[in-house]
Formats: C-alpha cells, structure tokens, sequence
C-alpha cells in the first residue's frame, strides 16, 4: 500500500520517465546504452531492461508528457548536469496539469496498482 502521492511517483512515474528517456536517447540521439545510463544515472542492463519494456511497462504516460520528455531529452543528450532538474520539471508539469493520476485510467478495472495511484492521486492533488 502506497500512502503518499510522492511513493507512487518513485513506483511508477519516474521509471515510466526513465523508460522513454532510455528510447530517446539511444534510438533518436544514437547513444550507446552505458552513455544513457550515465546521463540517468542508471545502469547499462536498466538501458536496455527499458528499451526492451521489460521495465515500467505497465504504465502509459499521457501524450503532452510525452512532448514535454521529448524536449527534456534533446537537453540532457548535450547537458547530463540538467537531468534531475529535467526530470523534476516533468513531474511538476504533470502534477499541474493533472496527468499524474490519469496514467492508469485504462487500466482501473483490471490492475490493483494503479487504482491505487488513481485513488490517491484523485484524493491528494485533483
């Protein structure tokens, strides 16, 4: 059980960041698995863990968090210091916006996990 609205941030959404950051970074920017890693500050196996959806793929991120990973990513793939401020920005962007609870809406009825995420985000930040 997750209590905090924060908790289901590190569960699900930073690694569902991280997921399209990894696809990002090698297969638009070309980097090599070990230099996209470095720039998220993961390993090489979580690189390709990600690329393969192997790794946070139960959780489908909303299309204006996509555009907003999209400029992220053409920054940190020049600038690795600007990650976790990048990152940061996502999550805000879709906190203000209301996209946070809504990565599960699809799939309320059929996965325990994210009804959890969308109760508590519906209850803490809508």
């Amino acid at each position: 059980m997750y209590s905090l609205p924060q908790e289901i941030e590190v569960w699900y959404i930073i690694p569902a960041i991280r997921r399209e950051f990894a696809k990002l970074l090698t297969e638009k920017y070309g980097l090599s698995y070990d230099k996209a890693g470095n720039i998220l500050g993961i390993s090489k196996a979580a690189i390709s863990q990600y690329n393969k959806n192997k790794r946070a793929s139960k959780i489908k991120l909303h299309n204006r968090a996509l555009k907003e990973i999209e400029k992220s990513a053409k920054i940190i793939s020049k600038d690795k210091e600007r990650t976790i401020k990048e990152i940061m920005r996502i999550l805000a962007f879709m906190r203000d916006k209301n996209l946070s609870f809504e990565i599960c809406k699809d799939r309320f009825d059929e996965d325990e996990d994210c009804k959890e995420v969308m109760l508590t985000y519906e209850k803490y930040w809508k």
